[in-house]
């Protein structure tokens, strides 16, 4: 048996040997990542991208000399200091902003929340100019997903579509706050509220925006993150379920958790006390608790390696928000002048997005089309991207899905017609923003190639 202050020694030699390490790993950041300039003839300028610095890179090397490799102590923190941000009391890490949707719907969906749960074929309305992943998971839970059309410029539904598509088999509203701009929040919660319904926020893109001064993600029963690159902080792959409600949230991690039972963490046992106590379904009285399942679930946990690296990007989500901000203000100083011929994006009443992008649509009478115009600024090394399906229902995989419409979807044909969107992620720098405007005024002259 080795005595204490040999077992002391060996603990200290092992901590100045991981600190040896991780003075590497940011001498190598310095040497590999840091310093790196802008070349207009040669790099692109990404509609979006990771922003990071050495940190990220210690925090990652830091949780793999554990080798704990499944969710671990950085996955604690994480999740603590998210919920902490957003003020929330919950926060359950998942491997995507998707599978976090997918977490939230079908945790509406549990037999636990009795007759307030949502059953096959009730209604959740939703928008089809959006990203397939939102309308997914209402699709996979034999839900039926009801669109309304959006406004041109802020991407958004239309408030009193809102209104018009409530009926009685009415359960739920799931919708995105598309590109940052938050949705009309003061319309959809007096429809919450009047008629008891369920509210789920994909937040994916919009951390940090603001309805009424009140942070996005926080007015839902349950609300949705993602950590993507493109996003407003990364973990790689990484997504992230948020509420205030502790059933839910016990649902939750029921489903991200393989559908079981039991809550204990990773590497414990017996929380609850009752571990061979219980009786279950038809499984015999006393089946082991951490091998009962209450909810068909899925194993849609993170890695702790990825969590290190969100820990590190949580600490600069302000200046990240206040970059793009900054960016979106400079791009439109550089696009007004051609308003009459561009559909320029603009903010919801009472809110303050994080802008995910900077959203245009081109005008019927412009005398170019979206792709003349996209084609340009891709020639000159300017990515763009469309703002997402354009409209959902027209893509293979939801033509025949069961669903209703409201009204018409004609600003969505729009969007998916007209409508793109550049970048103002925190690395774009005023070179780059120089570049966009050189080629917007060329193109804006009748340049075309």
């Amino acid at each position: 048996m080795q005595k204490p202050h040999l077992e002391i020694t060996l603990s200290n030699r092992m901590e100045n040997k991981r600190e040896r390490i991780l003075e590497l790993v940011r001498q190598y950041y310095q040497a590999k990542f840091a310093n790196k300039s802008f070349d207009p003839s040669r790099d692109l300028i990404h509609y979006a991208g990771r922003v990071f610095d050495a940190e990220e890179l210690v925090n990652l090397v830091d949780a793999s000399l554990d080798f704990f490799l499944t969710a671990n102590r950085y996955a604690e923190q994480f999740e603590a200091e998210i919920a902490d941000y957003l003020g929330l009391a919950n926060a359950l890490l998942v491997n995507s902003g998707s599978s976090a949707n997918l977490v939230a719907v079908t945790a509406l969906t549990s037999p636990k929340l009795g007759a307030r749960g949502l059953k096959p074929g009730d209604e959740v309305i939703t928008v089809a100019a959006g990203f397939p992943t939102t309308v997914a998971p209402l699709v996979q839970n034999r839900l039926v997903p009801v669109f309304v059309d959006v406004n041109l410029g802020d991407y958004t539904a239309i408030p009193e579509r809102l209104a018009d598509a409530i009926s009685p088999k009415t359960r739920a509203l799931m919708m995105a706050h598309t590109l940052g701009v938050p949705f009309a929040l003061d319309a959809v919660m007096e429809l919450v509220k009047r008629h008891d319904l369920w509210l789920i926020e994909d937040n994916c893109d919009a951390l940090g925006s603001r309805y009424r001064e009140r942070l996005t993600g926080t007015f839902g029963h349950i609300a949705t993150l993602s950590f993507y690159p493109a996003h407003h902080i990364t973990l790689g792959e990484g997504g992230c379920v948020v509420t205030n409600d502790d059933e839910l949230a016990r649902i939750g991690r029921s489903v991200r958790d393989w559908g079981r039972d039991c809550y204990c963490a990773g590497g414990e046992n017996n929380t609850c006390g009752k571990r061979f106590g219980q009786q279950f379904g038809t499984l015999p009285h006393g089946y082991d608790h951490k091998y009962v399942y209450t909810h068909i679930g899925y194993n849609l946990k993170v890695t702790d390696m990825q969590a290190a690296v969100g820990c590190a990007q949580l600490k600069k989500l302000d200046t990240f928000i206040a970059r793009r901000k900054e960016n979106f203000r400079r791009v439109m100083e550089i696009v007004q002048p051609f308003e009459d011929r561009l559909i320029l994006p603009r903010a919801t009443k009472h809110s303050d997005p994080s802008w995910f992008g900077f959203p245009i649509t081109v005008r019927d009478d412009a005398g170019f089309t979206r792709n003349d115009l996209t084609r340009f600024l891709e020639q000159n090394r300017i990515e763009t991207r469309n703002l997402f399906s354009g409209n959902l229902l027209r893509h293979p995989a939801f033509q025949n899905i069961e669903r209703r419409v409201v009204g018409d979807l004609a600003n969505t044909d729009r969007v998916m017609r007209d409508t793109f969107f550049i970048g103002v992620y925190p690395g774009i720098t005023q070179p780059q923003r120089d570049v966009i405007a050189d080629a917007f005024a060329r193109f804006m002259r009748g340049e075309r190639a």
